[in-house]
């Protein structure tokens, strides 16, 4: 039995945990904004304090990204909609009380914004970068004008974008694992790692890296106790939410979950990453590289897991 997602209004993925079928859409596009999200918070951040020149691949190189990572998400959910042609209709009404009107209305603002944010320096990208159309280049000058209260937007538009990718799944109540007021800020910080670890793996200054790399770790320490305290909310419930746990207790996610997202997509990476600050020569792609694959890793197990674990009635 599908589940519609525009169709039907019902705020959910478009899966069928009953067949069992592996769904590989969702955790992508939840991946890639979340991603995004990182990318555009701490652009903006930087640019807020005026620290365009010492963080230049943060604020200039990165963000370019962006707009590829939130097309290619935005296209993975298109093709895990059963009714594809009616998509539109998520822009036609706004609903308060619907994770995915906020997140289709959210995105709609982040993508023209990451777009133009990483033209105003497409010209220092591309020396010898030419528009050849007048008004583009008036266009140009005038948003560039606009670069901090545009950092401004991205910072909270990058917050909503990365709550959001949790909040998709905490809103459906009918899976015991995925509700949880956790899960919005979990993906959050996961998310701001993941864009943190994109932008070091590009950066060539040590100075930029160095700075990256405090804040990753901080932000690793945070998404482990979100996670100790997601389990201890779980264990804590009802017997459903208890049983959901166990999937990662000693049940068939607990390899998957403990040993490639939070040993090798977190703990590695941030015990690398100290090592690094202490002057030990780490490559810092490797750090980088292990925290993008256990943010994916995350968010294939949440969603996969989460379909196992229901109410039963």
């Amino acid at each position: 039995m599908k589940e519609e997602l525009f169709i039907s209004g019902r705020d959910i993925p478009n899966i069928d945990p009953y067949l069992n079928i592996w769904h590989w859409e969702i955790p992508v596009y939840l991946y890639l904004g979340g991603l995004a999200a990182g990318i555009m918070f701490f652009a903006g951040l930087f640019t807020v304090m005026g620290k365009e020149k010492e963080m230049e691949t943060t604020v200039k190189w990165a963000p370019f990204l962006v707009p590829i990572a939130l097309v290619v998400g935005l296209f993975a959910l298109f093709l895990d909609l059963k009714h594809q042609l009616y998509f539109w209709r998520l822009y036609t009404t706004v609903r308060m009380e619907s994770p995915m009107s906020w997140g289709a209305w959210t995105l709609m603002f982040v993508t023209p914004l990451s777009i133009i944010w990483a033209a105003t320096y497409l010209k220092e990208l591309i020396p010898g970068w030419n528009w050849k159309i007048k008004i583009a280049d008036d266009l140009e000058a005038f948003f560039i004008k606009l670069r901090k209260p545009m950092a401004w937007a991205m910072m909270g538009l990058a917050i909503v974008l990365g709550v959001y990718t949790g909040i998709l799944l905490s809103a459906f109540n009918a899976r015991p694992l995925w509700n949880t007021s956790i899960l919005g800020p979990l993906f959050l910080v996961s998310g701001m790692s993941t864009g943190l670890a994109a932008i070091i793996w590009m950066s060539k200054s040590h100075t930029e890296r160095t700075i990256l790399s405090k804040i990753d770790i901080a932000l690793i320490g945070v998404e482990l106790f979100l996670i100790v305290h997601l389990f201890m909310g779980f264990l804590a419930a009802t017997e459903v939410q208890i049983e959901a746990a166990q999937l990662f207790l000693g049940g068939e996610f607990t390899v998957t979950f403990w040993v490639f997202v939070v040993f090798l997509g977190l703990i590695i990476p941030a015990f690398l990453e100290i090592l690094e600050l202490f002057g030990k020569k780490i490559p810092m792609w490797i750090p980088a590289l292990l925290i993008l694959i256990g943010g994916l890793m995350f968010r294939f197990v949440m969603v996969e897991a989460g379909q196992i674990t229901r109410y039963l009635y």
